[in-house]
């Protein structure tokens, strides 16, 4: 079965992918969020051409392949180009075999344990607990991540003592029996971030997320061997060499790849694997409600070295107004504290026509 057109539709920032194969079979993908228009483009130029007329089935083969060809293109557009075909296939080959993706990959489908993650910081400490021990109450959630630090803040907070006002305000607030995360970002230097390591520690928190800007193994590490808590990080890196190097060196405790920024589940499975080899979790990054957080759910349904949970942004239209209406329905519903993989073929989701209809259209087709 070969592959015979792949389409795109796309905003700034959301770009779904439709792959058709000769025999009139599709599946539906999607790329990495954010600039997706930009993706869009390298997609229909730099990876459509060489999956054009492929196996549709020989998913691990073909990324490999493209990566090959395009060998002078390496990086993070070339990997979020490649998450909207391997997405796809993988969406396709579920529809033909009538199997949920999970069940394609040696799990089932089910109730899987989600953390509560907040994206924001410009709120207030107070502000935040409120909304989180509101969402314990309502939706059952057992575990939650906030923000401290600045990103990339060089050691400069939001505002001057948030972090350690927010530290103590939310894990306060949500009390005992609930697991607590927080990120940092890459906002710290390995001394500021050991110095609030500490206070993480004492106000019960277990979860230390980039502390340090993430490109420098050598200061994370030095975190990571300074605390009792779990050190996490990997969601921007995409490079199998260097995830290798970061498991070896034990540079966290927690792996945490994005799978839409790793060009699709295929190579993110390699990371895992990776991992599982080392003793260590995964628990990826999925922080919005495009496609990423279904495809980290029944990837997560699968391996088994998964984490404690999965990552469920709580953030609605006035943080990300892109991400509404994505979807027929809600996949993303939660119920004590849980979300379930679905049953149905391939994802599981139904792309909304009217989002597509009002999205820019390209197409690549077979000769």
């Amino acid at each position: 079965m070969k592959i015979a057109q792949l389409e795109t539709w796309t905003d700034e920032f959301v770009c779904f992918v439709r792959v058709t194969t000769d025999t009139g079979a599709i599946g539906w993908g999607q790329t990495s969020t954010y600039n997706a228009d930009i993706t869009a483009t390298v997609f229909h130029r730099q990876v459509a051409p060489w999956a054009l007329g492929a196996d549709a089935f020989d998913i691990d083969g073909l990324i490999e392949r493209i990566q090959e060809r395009e060998h002078k293109y390496p990086g993070s557009y070339r990997c979020r180009a490649l998450a909207g075909l391997d997405t796809a296939l993988w969406d396709l080959k579920g529809r033909l075999a009538g199997q949920p993706v999970v069940a394609l990959l040696g799990g089932q489908p089910g109730k899987l344990r989600a953390y509560a993650s907040s994206m924001k910081r410009d709120i207030s400490p107070r502000d935040e607990a409120d909304r989180l021990v509101r969402l314990r109450d309502t939706l059952g959630f057992t575990a939650f991540k906030w923000r401290v630090a600045a990103e990339c803040g060089r050691d400069v907070d939001e505002w001057p003592g948030r972090t350690e006002e927010i530290v103590p305000t939310v894990s306060r607030a949500l009390g005992d029996g609930i697991d607590k995360l927080v990120d940092a970002n890459s906002g710290f230097s390995p001394s500021r971030a050991i110095e609030i390591g500490h206070l993480l520690e004492a106000e019960g928190i277990g979860h230390f997320e980039e502390p340090c800007p993430y490109w420098d193994f050598s200061q994370t590490q030095a975190v990571t061997e300074a605390l009792s808590l779990d050190v996490t990080g990997g969601e921007q890196d995409w490079d199998l060499p260097t995830w290798q190097r970061m498991i070896d060196q034990h540079v966290v405790d927690i792996v945490q790849p994005d799978v839409m920024y790793m060009g699709g589940v295929s190579r993110t499975l390699k990371v895992c694997r990776m991992a599982a080899a080392a003793g260590i979790p995964v628990t990826p990054h999925s922080a919005n409600l495009s496609l990423v957080t279904m495809c980290t759910m029944h990837l997560l349904g699968a391996i088994p070295n998964r984490g404690k949970y999965l990552e469920l942004s709580i953030e609605g239209p006035d943080y990300y107004p892109w991400q509404q209406d994505l979807f027929l329905g809600n996949p993303y519903a939660v119920a004590d504290g849980q979300v379930t993989i679905p049953s149905e073929p391939g994802w599981g989701v139904e792309i909304n026509p009217r989002w597509l209809e009002t999205a820019t259209y390209q197409v690549s087709e077979r000769a």
